[in-house]
Order: structure tokens, then sequence, then C-alpha cells
């Protein structure tokens, strides 16, 4: 079973609901007990490239420092119910608009400037075995990331951010 990176547009009246109370949470990230889909635009994933992106935005497997940290393993958690591996997460509209914003100043090969599979090794990045040959799959992923986040910005979105 793989762990898959996703995103979920969300309006910030809509995270405030779900940070009160996050008992319908599985509802919104699984429409329709999984059968039904978002709105076209409003999610999605990175497959499993969530974390080589953490990794070389931040330095880190796991934390990192805004904004760029958002862009991954950030946000709020909403409540503590298990949706696939661990909680969900929100960021709210600025938060969003703070990490297009950093996202839009790194490109794909500045981000890739900082590949090591050495360092990759080491931290353990999901899913292990990183070389050279993972750049158009990572920058393909980073790409669409950037332009997900830009749209939500524009649009003055939050988001939800959740593996599974």
């Amino acid at each position: 079973m793989s762990m898959i990176g996703n995103y979920l547009r969300v309006s910030d009246a809509e995270l405030e609901r779900l940070k009160d109370d996050p008992s319908d949470i599985m509802e919104v990230l699984y429409p329709n007990d999984g059968e039904g889909d978002h709105p076209e635009g409003r999610h999605l994933d990175i497959e499993k490239s969530w974390h080589a992106i953490q990794f070389l935005l931040t330095g880190d497997p796991w934390d990192g420092e805004p904004p760029e940290q958002n862009a991954v393993m950030g946000g709020t958690e909403l409540g503590d119910e298990d949706v696939g591996y661990g909680p969900a997460r929100g960021l709210t509209s600025a938060e969003v608009r703070a990490v297009s914003t950093a996202l839009a100043a790194l490109s794909g090969e500045e981000l890739w400037s900082r590949f090591d599979a050495d360092a990759f090794a080491k931290a353990e990045i999901y899913p292990q075995g990183w070389n050279a040959e993972g750049k158009e799959y990572i920058l393909g992923y980073y790409e669409e990331l950037r332009a997900f986040f830009a749209e939500a910005a524009r649009a003055g979105d939050a988001m939800i951010l959740y593996l599974n």
C-alpha cells in the first residue's frame, strides 16, 4: 500500500468549521463513502513525491520552517481522526498565499539542485531508493503543486492536506 499526498481546496469558513468540529472530516475528504468526486480543480494528489518534495523544500523529512514546511507537512491538525496516515491538516488562505509565494520563487531546477541521494537515504525519504532518475517524477508533481497553490491563492482558498 502506498502513501499518497493529497490536497483539497476549501473556503476559510469550511476550514474553520472543521477546526471547530472535525466530526465530518471523512465525508469532506471522501465524499459519498469514497465513491464521489471533488469538484474539478479542487483536489490534487502528488502520489509518492510528497516526502521528496518536503525534504527538498526544507532539508528535513518532517519539519522545517514555514512557509516551505506548510507545502507538505504543515498546517493545523483537524482533529485526531486517522484519515489514511494520520490526521488531516489545514492551512488558512493566508498560509496558502505564503506557500504559493515561496513556491513561485523556487523553480523546479533550483529545487532539484538540492537533491542528494545519500541524504535522501540517510533521512529515509519515502519511498526509499530515490536516485537521479526520479527527477522527472518529483519535478512533475512539484510543478503541479506550485500551480495548485497559485490557483488556490488567487481564489482566496484555504487548503486541507492529508496522506492516504
